[in-house]
């Protein structure tokens, strides 16, 4: 599992060109390679590695740092498209890797590095370049327009006389997915992972040839599909279930919840399976007990050094006629009868290596299940917790896990922090100290389909379960540098469901799955001014993400690409927000731009709107520009410090106020069918579709904010928070202008107290929502954001990262 982390430290350094021959990345891997990294989004998977828990605790291990050390130098790649990092032993047994990608001029940068030397070498009158930065020595080159960098000058030289069109590998390469965190591709023999198993008996060398997984990678959790696959199938154990149908596991329910974990494997045809692994193990097959027959599945539990095997049958009464010869009861625990066993050594010389224990002296019968082992204590420990229904199966940690499992598969297992842990620890030579506490569960699968077997696996982080009306936290990511704005959602047209966007100081954009992955980052120019929108440019129900900075207007596809014509560029500054209107609902957008004074009118292909006549306001516009509909007519509305504008569509006046106030600079909303606002001073103002002017003194301060729904409205002024005339006196502090969320027929207000960085939440009764407030450093943005039912809400939390909570 220590290769999640090598992709972090991948870098460049010079190149030069040579002619074009070889068309695919994967044609370059040195044909040594024994495990090869394939990463399509480097920043999204720095990103995703940086804030994955478990990698975190694996970059504690000696291992880790060791190769954190040695491949420093590979931190400043900068690749458009796909990345491949090939890792191999050479005839010392020292690690050597090599880079594969596409080569474009921006791929990296040396300049700032101080301790950077390089040397230009020259092979066969083409270029290569020896680098050095801090020790580190590697050589680099560009071959057929892609970039090829190895630690070996050896390895290099190769790269222009070899193209590696190994067949099997090609394949397999070709199985991995597009727009994974990580890909794996890996030889089962290999010098860096030598088992994924709890048993020494299963070594990865003789399970199969090659694996291909992609990782997908989140701050808790990291999921692995993909296949194995051996090329003989009489020395590779995966091939055992060859001709076998998979069966669905229930091992689970029969193992304890304080047992180590369990290892099960299927199939339907016991004779075939058995005559399977006579193969691999090179014997004659020789009948064995009839006590197989009716099994379709067998577990073995797992408990410090203890075993006990459980034989799940599809005919009990057979199964127990095949025992008749061992019905010697010894003892009786909670109404169940143990019986001695004298076939101690039959599970190992029938299964091996699948099981190597030979010491099952005595077993039970619970329902369906044959329990054999050698300590009682077990035994009965398996009987209570069957009893009891607190086997693994009805932990809620276990339940997360399986639903990422197939119900059916040939070969299970499913483990403990501790048991986790020595499977690592049997991989990273010289380990220090991690813990591993809070993976309470974690599994591997292998479903076994004609000559190859699907992958899948998950190891996560156990979460404390939410009591009803509880406050949980679901994530906290952090970013690459400190926010510029506080996170809001977006929606995620392909899943309907929500995701995050949210900008760093540094103008970068991020999208941030609802699992908490980075999914994309793009540079900008400049700082997002207010809230981002999303359109339906092509009305074919894909979204775009729209919003304007101080100088351009940005329409960005699901993958982050910018949607032609845009960006388009502005030499005088943006001063508000892009208002987006699509007056009859028909997707037929116009994107309002507003300069100081002058708005301006775009339609999606960059074009001003001629029928448009508005030119310019009396003096700077100090409120984004907003659409409102009623009775059927438009209503276009901002306003300066002294004149309200109410216009329809083509840009002329609809509704003259008449009256004329000192506005502030707080938004016009539709309140009670009225455009409403503040004045300077703190009054309500309505204005009504006649003009008709009305002004309420509400005791606002000078400084102070307001927001309203059509007929909810909420004003803060001071540490006074009003909803519907109901008033909360607050802590004082410094609080965030006040947000409104409608959601299941239900009002929230929102405030966050930036000075004892607190987000408090009201209902329409100006009621405390129970269990706030909690932490938080912005506004939030409160929605449903997945299939469940609760809420969630996403929030700054320290200055460089974002946390979600979820309302329980």
């Amino acid at each position: 599992m220590r290769f999640f982390c090598f992709a972090l430290f991948i870098v460049v350094f010079s190149c030069s060109k040579h002619k074009t021959t070889r068309t695919k990345l994967n044609h370059l891997i040195p044909e040594h390679s024994s495990v090869i990294l394939k990463a399509s989004n480097i920043e999204s998977l720095k990103s995703a590695l940086q804030n994955n828990d478990f990698i975190q605790k694996l970059s504690k291990t000696n291992s880790y740092k060791t190769l954190e050390s040695k491949l420093e130098a590979l931190s400043l790649l900068h690749p458009k498209g796909d990345l491949l990092v090939c890792f191999s032993n050479d005839e010392t047994d020292s690690l050597q890797y090599s880079v594969v990608t596409k080569y474009h001029k921006n791929l990296f940068k040396t300049d700032s590095l101080a301790n950077y030397i390089e040397e230009t070498l020259t092979h066969k009158n083409t270029t290569i370049t020896k680098s050095n930065l801090n020790n580190n020595t590697f050589y680099s080159a560009v071959v057929d327009s892609m970039f090829f960098a190895s630690s070996s000058k050896k390895t290099v030289d190769a790269a222009f006389l070899h193209v590696n069109r190994n067949a099997e590998l090609e394949k397999i390469y070709n199985t991995t997915g597009q727009n994974k965190s990580l890909s794996l591709i890996m030889k089962s023999d290999n010098a860096f992972i030598k088992t994924l198993f709890i048993e020494d008996s299963i070594p990865l060398k003789n399970f199969s040839n090659y694996f291909a997984v992609d990782a997908d990678i989140s701050q808790d959790e990291i999921l692995i599909n993909g296949i194995t696959k051996a090329t003989d199938s009489s020395e590779s154990l995966i091939h055992v279930f060859k001709n076998t149908v998979p069966q669905e596991n229930q091992i689970q329910n029969i193992t304890p919840s304080n047992s180590d974990g369990f290892m099960s494997f299927t199939f339907d045809d016991f004779n075939a399976f058995e005559t399977n692994l006579s193969k691999f193990n090179k014997k004659d097959s020789i009948a064995s007990s009839t006590l197989f027959d009716n099994i379709a599945e067998i577990g073995v539990i797992f408990e410090d050094a203890q075993r006990a095997i459980a034989l799940n049958s599809i005919d009990v009464i057979a199964t127990k006629d095949a025992l008749l010869s061992e019905l010697n009861i010894i003892d009786t625990y909670r109404q169940i009868e143990i019986y001695s066993f004298s076939e101690t050594e039959l599970f190992s010389n029938t299964f091996y290596p699948l099981i190597t224990y030979n010491s099952a002296t005595k077993y039970c019968v619970l329902d369906n299940f044959f329990v054999f082992a050698e300590n009682m204590e077990l035994l009965q420990n398996i009987i209570a917790n069957y009893q009891n229904k607190t086997t693994l199966s009805q932990q809620s940690y276990f339940k997360d896990i399986k639903a990422n499992l197939s119900d059916q598969s040939s070969l299970l297992m499913v483990v403990n922090p501790s048991i986790l842990k020595s499977i690592l620890d049997k991989n990273l030579q010289n380990s220090s100290n991690y813990n591993l506490d809070k993976y309470s569960a974690s599994a591997l699968q292998f479903i076994y389909d004609t000559n190859f077997a699907h992958v899948n696996g998950i190891i996560k982080k156990a979460k404390t379960r939410g009591y009803q009306n509880s406050i949980s936290e679901e994530f906290n990511i952090k970013l690459d540098a400190d926010l510029l704005n506080q996170p809001q959602f977006v929606t995620n047209h392909i899943t309907k469901q929500k995701e995050i966007v949210v900008q760093d100081v540094n103008n970068k954009l991020y999208l941030i799955s609802n699992k908490g992955r980075i999914l994309w980052k793009k540079q900008l120019q400049g700082a997002v001014l207010g809230n981002i929108e999303q359109i339906d440019i092509y009305k074919n129900g894909r979204l775009q993400l729209v919003f304007a900075t101080p100088n351009r207007i940005y329409v960005i596809d699901r993958n982050g690409n910018d949607v032609a014509p845009f960006p388009k560029k502005f030499n005088d500054k943006i001063t508000q927000p892009l208002s987006v209107f699509d007056y009859d609902k028909k997707k037929n957008y116009r994107l309002m731009v507003t300069q100081n004074k002058k708005v301006f009118m775009y339609n999606v292909k960059a074009n001003i709107v001629n029928g448009f006549t508005f030119k310019s306001a009396n003096k700077t516009i100090n409120s984004q520009p907003k659409h409102f509909r009623m009775s059927g007519k438009d209503y276009l509305t901002f306003k300066t410090e002294d004149h309200l504008y109410i216009l329809d569509r083509t840009g002329k006046t609809r509704v003259k106020p008449k009256t004329s106030v000192n506005f502030s600079n707080q938004a016009v909303y539709l309140y009670n069918n009225k455009f409403t606002t503040t004045t300077l001073n703190g009054e309500l103002v309505s204005v009504d579709t006649r003009g008709n002017t009305a002004t309420q003194n509400l005791n606002l301060s000078d400084h102070h904010h307001l927001e309203t729904t059509s007929k909810t409205l909420v004003t803060l002024t001071d540490n006074k928070l009003t909803i519907k005339n109901r008033t909360i006196e607050l802590d004082f502090g410094n609080y965030t202008p006040p947000k409104i969320f409608y959601l299941n027929d239900k009002i929230y207000v929102s405030v966050t107290d930036l000075q004892s960085q607190k987000i408090h939440l009201f209902d329409s009764q100006a009621k405390p929502i129970s269990n706030f407030p909690v932490y938080g450093n912005s506004q939030i943005s409160l929605d449903n954001i997945d299939k469940d039912r609760n809420l969630e809400f996403v929030t700054k939390g320290d200055s460089d990262a974002i946390i979600l909570y979820q309302m329980n």
